[in-house]
Parts: structure tokens; C-alpha cells; sequence
């Protein structure tokens, strides 16, 4: 089976393309996804724990442990530490079952895949991304976004260019979904074909 990396930075269309890839059969783990469901209980413990009142109701307060680790590289070393891996035993899981279903490919949806080594474990990385000021248009749409969070957010991704320089596909999200998926429909095509 061939595992394929999806990353791209914020803002830059992950969700709706990791979408393509799953209306297009592919299986995917999304890792954010995993964080979630692990802050929404089996990692809320440990989490209060090392960073107490970020968690005080047995769900972690995403944007309160945003406030103690975003501008504190040890303390967000120690979150990596407790969560980390823990979202590597859900993508085991998630690529065991895969595996079993007889899927001849798998996507893992990894916003840090190169920040965190994740493409080591990769046959193929197809980065997602836009221009700059779509990026940044995007994501201070978001609730409670800032301008100081998201250029903080951004200094811990490894760049844009640096991502496409390593990808072996490009999802482009500028324009409209349509083209976006056309891109996808072409990559699942090209690596059906490889294998």
C-alpha cells in the first residue's frame, strides 16, 4: 500500500482536498482530527496536568493551551511530547485497517508532516498551497485570529516554498474547488499508475 503525505500550511486548503482524495476512495487519517478526539478526553488528563487550567472540565480549552505554549518553544515541546504520540498510535491503527481493507493507498493529513519527520514514513507528498495574500485572507477569517497569531503559527511551519520544493505534487487552491479536484483526480491517477 502507498502511504501519501498531505500537508500544506494554514489557510492553504487541506481539509477540502484531503475531501477529493476521500470522494475519490482513497482512505485518509486526518492528524488534527486525532487531536481533537484526544483533547476531547483520553489526552485532557495529561494535558491539565503539564499545563494546568487548560483543561479543567476533562476537555482541553484549545484556545487557552494556544495562550501558555504558541510563543514558548519548551512548553510546546512538552505538548508534541504527550500528543504526538499518541496521534502516531491513531495513524498505525488507521493504516493497519487499511491495509486489511485491501486499500492500495492511503493518505495521512499531516498539517506539520515535515516539521515533525512525518514524510520519512511517505512514498509521496503532495503539498497543498496558494498564493501569499489568498493564505492570509483565508485564515483571518477565522474566529479569534489575529494577525500576531497567525505570524506566530506561521514561524513554526516550515515555509511554503520550502514544502513545494519537497513535494513531489502540488495541489494549487487558488482558484475554484473544480480545479482542485481536477489536481486531485490527476494525482490519484498518477499514483495508481506507479504502483
Amino acid at each position: 500500500m502507498r502511504i501519501i503525505g498531505l500537508t500544506g500550511s494554514i489557510g492553504m486548503g487541506k481539509t477540502t482536498t484531503a475531501g477529493f482524495f476521500r470522494a475519490a476512495g482513497i482512505p485518509v487519517h486526518d492528524a488534527d482530527a486525532a487531536v481533537h478526539r484526544l483533547y476531547n478526553g483520553p489526552a485532557a488528563a495529561t494535558v491539565e496536568a503539564a499545563f494546568p487550567g487548560t483543561a479543567p472540565d476533562g476537555v482541553v480549552d484549545r484556545n487557552r493551551l494556544a495562550e501558555v505554549v504558541l510563543d514558548d518553544s519548551r512548553a510546546l515541546k512538552r505538548l508534541e511530547a504527550i500528543v504526538h504520540p499518541l496521534v502516531r498510535e491513531a495513524e498505525r491503527a488507521f493504516l493497519e485497517a487499511a491495509a486489511e481493507a485491501g486499500a492500495p493507498m492511503a493518505v495521512l493529513e499531516i498539517p506539520l508532516l515535515f516539521e515533525t519527520g512525518g514524510d520519512n514514513r511517505c512514498d509521496a507528498i503532495v503539498v497543498v498551497t496558494a498564493k501569499p495574500e489568498t493564505q492570509r485572507q483565508r485564515v483571518l477569517k477565522r474566529p479569534g485570529m489575529s494577525e500576531d497569531r497567525l505570524n506566530a503559527l506561521l514561524a513554526r511551519q516550515t515555509p511554503d516554498a520550502e514544502k513545494r520544493r519537497r513535494a513531489h505534487f502540488l495541489v494549487i487552491t487558488d482558484y475554484d474547488l473544480d480545479f482542485a479536484k481536477r489536481q486531485v483526480i490527476a494525482v490519484v491517477r498518477a499514483l495508481a499508475a506507479s504502483v
